[in-house]
């Protein structure tokens, strides 16, 4: 029995030691140290979590502590990642968000779940709720005012080529209709305090505007977001013919590159440092006095280094206005410095490296038109 045991770990380290199997197959984690048992694949601990709500589909096993018998050895060394992706994942339609182990929980979760509960990508030209260019349906968006949340009617269309919401089921008119191509879609589950919560932010006067928004169902929030993506798809595929449907992908939503509280200062840099919340969206810097504000109270954009931009850790010597965090960083551009403090060490750098990597980046020619229509400044 001893050395069946032995013959079995020896045989599944060697199939958990192919190059398929180094990278989780649902998020892309390396050195993912479970799989399971009825699929053939690799996957991570925290992705072991979301199979183990589906046993009717998937049984997990440690890698490490559990027992492997021969048969299971050899189901895994028959099937492994790559063999279990083909079958799986062989038509996702190229809008499709593929998440990674940084997405949050619903994302990577009705990821699992299309993949191998609902096989949504199993079969060429398969209908999806997610994919005949109309959604119409109910999510909880939260007043801009008065901060509840309160059932709205939204509607997309393909076809007007944009997002609507209506204030009353049996509303004539929208609220709100925006332009497909000014809207992005990122979800918040922290800062909106539900893990199905979406942030969506779309462009109103050459300034942005935040909904927040959730649905009860994980799936159903997941489906409004890839029905976005498969609209703006197909939207930039028309407005961008020769584009390739890769460009175009990387075109579709976006998540922030860095947000959180730092302390700011007026243009004079003589008045008391106050405590915001900044959201940058690549070249927009926005500042909010709440993380859940509609608008923001200003933006600033933030262009490449070779048209005069960058960052600088520290504050200018003889700062005069009053602060309580200690770590500056300073913004220079060409009409002025913007000064802000952080909390932490961390906090700063974290903040250097996010302006950094934009501001080594070359301006588009979309770029320098949005720059010229800025014109608020923090």
């Amino acid at each position: 029995m001893a050395g069946g045991n032995e013959r079995s770990m020896k045989a599944l380290k060697e199939v958990w030691r192919r190059a398929e199997n180094s990278l989780c197959a649902d998020c892309g984690k390396p050195d993912p140290d479970w799989a399971s048992s009825t699929l053939g694949v690799f996957i991570c601990l925290s992705c072991s979590g979301i199979h183990r709500n589906i046993p009717s589909i998937s049984k997990v096993k440690s890698l490490k502590m559990d027992h492997w018998d021969d048969g299971q050895v050899q189901f895994l060394a028959k099937h492994g990642n790559a063999v279990t992706k083909a079958t799986y994942e062989a038509h996702i339609p190229i809008y499709y968000y593929q998440p990674t182990y940084n997405d949050c929980q619903v994302l990577r979760e009705q990821w699992i779940r299309a993949k191998y509960e609902r096989k949504e990508f199993t079969e060429p030209g398969k209908q999806l709720p997610y994919s005949d260019g109309v959604k119409e349906g109910i999510l909880w968006k939260r007043g801009r005012d008065n901060g509840q949340f309160l059932p709205r009617k939204f509607l997309l269309s393909e076809r007007e080529g944009c997002l609507k919401y209506f204030t009353k089921q049996d509303a004539k008119e929208p609220k709100i209709n925006v332009k497909i191509d000014v809207i992005n879609a990122t979800f918040q589950p922290v800062k909106i305090g539900n893990p199905n919560g979406l942030q969506i932010t779309y462009l109103k006067d050459n300034k942005t505007r935040n909904i927040f928004v959730y649905h009860e169902s994980g799936k159903e929030v997941v489906d409004w977001f890839n029905a976005i993506r498969s609209v703006q798809f197909h939207y930039l595929k028309v407005a961008f013919p020769i584009a390739s449907d890769n460009e175009i992908k990387n075109r579709l939503t976006r998540k922030f590159l860095k947000e959180g509280y730092m302390e700011k200062t007026g243009p004079k840099q003589r008045e008391a440092f106050k405590k915001r919340w900044f959201t940058l969206d690549h070249r927009r810097l926005m500042y909010f006095k709440d993380p859940l504000d509609a608008f923001a109270k200003g933006e600033v954009f933030v262009g490449s280094r070779e048209n005069g931009y960058s960052v600088q850790k520290g504050l200018p010597s003889g700062t005069q206005g009053n602060f309580s965090w200690h770590y500056g960083l300073t913004i220079v551009t060409p009409d002025r410095e913007y000064l802000f403090t952080c909390e932490t060490e961390t906090d700063q750098l974290d903040w250097i490296a996010a302006f950094t990597s934009i501001i080594n980046q070359a301006m588009t020619p979309q770029e320098y038109a949005s720059k010229c229509l800025d014109a608020v400044s923090l």
